[in-house]
Formats: structure tokens, sequence, C-alpha cells
């Protein structure tokens, strides 16, 4: 669960209000996320050209399954699609664990899709500039269409120059990583990074833009590229209605909060601990999700908890929502050792290593930045007191922003899906309610890993979410023999191996595990593998 709260006005946070207007030379106009006293908020047969569509012709290898990925799909029929181009410099890498940017940016294409199936992105490698003209061509032909052109890592002198000539019509061009003299360009203006302020304030509009925009692509993450996107499409193109949580909302929510919650409110304020989250949150950009659940994490307290329940969940004063995620689909295993998998083999795999070891899992690596920072994650799942109650525990470790480490420890409640293999989960954190939809994609025979994907969201904070956990016994990567089965399973959940961050599992002092009296584990897995007994 993520959000913010602002308390004071900060230039570099604000985020411009979309435009409706296509291809117009108009500045996005800005709404001051600070203006509310509380703002919470929340990724070819050619060598040089490749596109994501959803077509399945055979004409286009990298194409979309039908129906096999899809956050919900917004676009109508009677709108038009909303056409990128990305040009990125040919075998350039990028900080995604040395994945190149073409990989990055083709897969950035597909995630863009289930957002919207209107979001078109076509990638292209400056090689094609360079060596065939066929190519170039259709490049050239493709910018003609493009509402927003994409450079990533283009330095290559002859290139620069080639796209310099063949964009001086467009009216969106956003540079990273490239050549000086490319430069951005939004609604029509030239952006200098440099200069802050231009005739009419039009270009200190997109400047806010640019700074955003690149705050977010140097948080360097899969979601944080798409995210980047988005904004771009939001504030030049068309609305984009998932990113309608990080518009101000008015005096609304300050009067909601004075009348239902003013108690909550400054006892808040007046407890050191809930005041330091405020203003630890207050230092946060407002689409920096790792930043915000960290300020979360180090100060959570009973006083930030009461004004979270009493703001958010119970009165939305901020008048936030936000649905769980239907895309991408993930299918669940279908057997365990030979056996057609039920919902009880499901909870054992969930239940592990529990009993034989003090925890069920051990988390290897995630593909949610927000909760994957945090060291030494250990896992406990178990069977309650009650007939058919099943429990999941997390517990990890947070570096304060004072430095000093901590253990935390939330409570799922875990319901079983109409699907084998398919789990709800529902947590109270820090006064907000996440829902989660979780599926035990693959688990070995042995136990020796595991891979869980999940969908959620924090109505009230205005966040939805997805994320991965790769698992194992003693929290390290598995082995050699075992990884083209581990990548398998990633891709059934549209996952790349390049896009995940690795949990720190040393100095993993006495966490605080353990299990309720009275609670149970297996029910049908027998855990006779001794080789993991005195890990």
């Amino acid at each position: 669960m993520f959000f913010q709260l602002q308390l004071h006005h900060h230039h570099h946070h604000h985020l411009p209000t979309p435009l409706v207007h296509r291809n117009n030379r108009f500045s996005p106009q800005h709404s001051f996320l600070s203006s509310n006293l509380f703002l919470f908020s929340y990724s070819s047969p050619s060598p040089c050209s490749f596109s994501i569509t959803p077509s399945t012709s055979h004409t286009c290898p990298f194409c979309l399954r039908p129906s096999s990925t899809a956050v919900d799909s917004t676009v109508t029929t009677d709108e038009s699609p909303v056409r990128l181009v990305a040009v990125v410099g040919h075998g350039a890498l990028s900080p995604l664990n040395s994945a190149s940017w073409e990989q990055v940016m083709l897969h950035t294409a597909k995630r863009l899709k289930w957002v919207d199936e209107g979001y078109e992105l076509v990638v292209f490698t400056d090689e094609c500039i360079r060596s065939n003209e066929r190519m170039a061509t259709r490049l050239r032909s493709k910018l003609l269409q493009a509402d927003i052109l994409v450079i990533v890592a283009v330095t290559n002198k002859e290139s620069v120059n080639w796209i310099k000539i063949s964009i001086k019509t467009m009216e969106n061009v956003i540079c990273f990583d490239s050549s000086p003299d490319l430069k951005n360009k939004l609604g029509g203006y030239d952006v200098h990074n440099e200069v802050k302020g231009s005739i009419f304030g039009k270009t200190e509009d997109s400047y806010q833009v640019v700074q955003t925009v690149s705050e977010a692509w140097d948080r360097r993450s899969s979601d944080d590229i798409r995210f980047c996107l988005l904004l771009l499409i939001n504030a030049y193109i068309r609305p984009v209605p998932i990113l309608k949580n990080l518009r101000a909302k008015g005096f609304s929510t300050l009067n909601c909060m004075l009348k239902n919650c003013g108690r909550q409110v400054l006892n808040c304020l007046l407890d050191p601990n809930c005041r330091k989250a405020l203003q630890c949150l207050n230092k946060c950009s407002p689409v920096d999700q790792v930043c915000n659940y960290r300020c979360i994490a180090s100060y959570e307290s009973e006083n930030l908890e009461a004004f979270s329940l009493c703001v958010l969940q119970k009165n939305n004063c901020l008048e936030l929502e936000a649905e769980v995620p239907t895309k991408p689909y993930v299918p669940p295993m279908v057997q365990f050792r030979g056996q057609d998998l039920s919902h009880e083999i499901a909870e054992d795999l969930f239940v592990g290593w529990l009993g034989s070891l003090q925890w069920s899992w051990r988390v290897v690596a995630g593909q949610n930045p927000a909760y994957d920072q945090f060291p030494c994650q250990y896992q406990l799942f178990y069977r309650g007191k009650a007939k058919g109650s099943f429990w999941y525990e997390p517990v990890f470790q947070v570096k304060t922003f004072e430095g000093e480490m901590v253990w935390r420890r939330r409570k799922y409640r875990v319901k079983r899906g109409t699907t084998q293999g398919t789990f709800s989960f529902s947590v109270l954190d820090n006064g907000v309610v996440s829902n989660e939809f979780w599926t035990v994609v693959d688990v070995a025979d042995d136990l020796s890993w595991g891979l869980f994907h999940y969908h959620g969201a924090a109505r009230a904070a205005g966040q939805s979410y997805t994320g991965a956990v790769l698992v194992s016994p003693d929290g390290a990567f598995p082995d050699e023999s075992e990884r083209t089965k581990v990548i398998a399973a990633l891709d059934k959940c549209e996952i790349k191996e390049w896009e995940l961050f690795f949990v720190d599992n040393c100095s993993c002092i006495d966490p605080p595990l353990g299990t309720p009296e009275g609670s149970s584990l297996h029910a049908v897995v027998q855990i006779d593998d001794t080789k993991w007994m005195h890990v």
C-alpha cells in the first residue's frame, strides 16, 4: 500500500493535468498537488524494427497473443490510437541488469498494451538509419504519424543528424541518455533543461513535465519507464484514466478531514513519529513508490494508522479509487508431483518449509521495487484455528532514514479463489486495506524454489500494482540446473529476468518469526527433503 501526504508547497512535485487536444500547440496546465493539505499518491524479422500490436499475423513474430496479456484496457472503438515511436542506440545497454535498451523498450511496448490497447509503441534501433535505407524510410513514415517520439541512448553523429532533420515538424520529442544535440520538444515548443521560463510560461509548464519524467526515468525500473510514457500521453495527447489520482481535489479534502477526522489529524501532528512520517513523505516525489513506502515502514505508528484509517479508508477524503488489475493474465500451475493441483495442495505449497524450518519461504527477488527494496524477507503461511482459515505473514527489515534497522510484520487473510491455485489476500496496512489476487505460478517438486504472482490495489489510497516473488528455502537463487524452468515461470507472468530486484538476505539477525498457537501446517504435501533442514 502506497500513499503520500503533502504538507507544503514543493515546486518540483507538480504534475500536469492532461490535455484533451491532440497535435495542437498547447502546453499543459498544472494541477498543484500541494494545494491539498495532504496528498496521497502512489511498470522481428528485421534486425532494426519491431512492433507490438494486438494482431496475430505471421508478419509480426513479436505480436501479443490475443487476450494473454492484459492492467484493464480502456480504449474504445471511437478513439484513435496513440502512436509512439522509440529510437534506441544500437547495442546500447540499459541499467536494468544490463538488458539492452532495445529489449527494454520492446517489453515496454507490451506493458503499455496492458493499460490501453490503443497505445502503440514501435521500436527502432538507430542502425536502421545508417545501414538500411528501406527501414530508414519506414522509420520516417512512422515519425510522420507519431504523437510522441522517445529517443534513448542515441549518440552516433550520423544518427543524430538524421533524426534532427526528420523530426522538425514533430510536436512531442523526449530524449534520454542521448547526444546533447538532440533536444526535448513538448506541445510544439523546445524545452531546454537549463531554462525554466519562457514567453507566456509555456516552456515553464513543459519543463515541469520533463523534470517529473526525468525523475521517474532515473529510478530505473520497468514500471517507471512505462510511467514516463503514460505521463507524456496524459499531458499532451489525452487523459490516462489510471493517472487521475494524481490530480488535486481542492478544498473538499480539507473540509472532509476536519469534519470527520480532526482528532486523528491532531494526534498525528502531536506524535513525533507520526509527524516524522508526514515530513518524510513530503520529501518524496509523489510518484516515487519506493521512497513513499520506505517512509511509511520507517515511521509507522498507531497514530499514523488511525490517521490513514479515518482520512482514507473510512471517509475517502481524497476521493481516490483503484481497481485490482486483471492484466497480465497469469495461469496457475496445473500439476504438482504428477497430481492435479487442488486448493489444498496449493496451500501446502504456500506453507512450504514451515515446520522443517522456521519459515515457509525466503524471498530471493521480486518485480515490485517498492516491496523488494527491503532486506531479509521471510514468508510465513499457515492454517488458522478456525475451519478453512489461512493466513500469510511477511516479515522483513527496514532501514529507517536515521540508519536504524527495524523489523516489520504484516498479516494477510487468505481465501481461496474460484480457480485452483489462485487466492484472494487482504491486509490492513497502516490504516489502509489492500486487496490482492495471488497465483501459484510454479513450485519445484523438491520445493527448492517457487514463483508467486500478485495483482493488488489499495482502493482508498488510489493505488493499483502488480508484482511477483521468486522464493527459495534459503533466499538464494535456484541452482543453474533450474534456470530454464525459472525463466519459463517468469515468462508466464510476462516478466523478464532483468526486471527483477534481488533482496539482500545477509545479516538477518533474530527475525521475529513464529506462528500463533493452534495453527496447523500441511494437509497433503509431504516435506521430506533433508537438504534444507539446517539452513
